[in-house]
């Protein structure tokens, strides 16, 4: 528990200092699934928390940074569905509505502001040829970027 405590002050001080932070949540021997990460202050600003899967942890976390902060500095709104051209080089993203998953659980926003407070939106990439997870001939299988949602 004090490590839960000691985690929860070190985002308290970001979430003073930039507005939101990020989780990242990894893999473990016991957990083996998909690495992710999330925001974490969105929600006190009336936002959704963005979350990302399947990436490693330092680009979830430009990714993600760059998303919060066009909501958090300018208001920018993402709807369900929505292509985002200007993130990927190269590439489009999607972003989706959703709940939080066994998969995908934004642990220290729901402890920060309760279950019941949070909503999510997840950052969906492509593979190499565009194509998204829902889309034949997607190339990863589902385990590698899990969903909190369809389009």
């Amino acid at each position: 528990m004090a490590d839960f405590d000691g985690l929860l002050r070190n985002q308290d001080e970001i979430i003073d200092r930039v507005g939101w932070a990020v989780t990242a949540v990894l893999p473990t021997p016991d957990d083996p699934g998909a690495p992710f990460a999330y925001t974490v202050g969105l929600t006190a600003h009336g936002h959704p928390e963005l979350i990302i899967a399947g990436l490693d942890p330092l680009i979830a976390q430009a990714l993600l940074g760059d998303l919060a902060g066009r909501v958090y500095d300018t208001a920018a709104r993402f709807t369900h569905g929505q292509r985002v051209t200007d993130l990927l080089a190269g590439y489009d993203a999607v972003i989706l509505d959703g709940p939080g998953t066994e998969d995908l659980h934004p642990g220290t926003a729901y402890a920060r502001y309760g279950r019941d407070r949070v909503r999510l939106q997840q950052i969906v990439w492509p593979d190499k040829h565009a194509r998204f997870p829902w889309e034949n001939g997607y190339v990863y299988p589902p385990q590698v970027q899990p969903l909190i949602g369809r389009p």
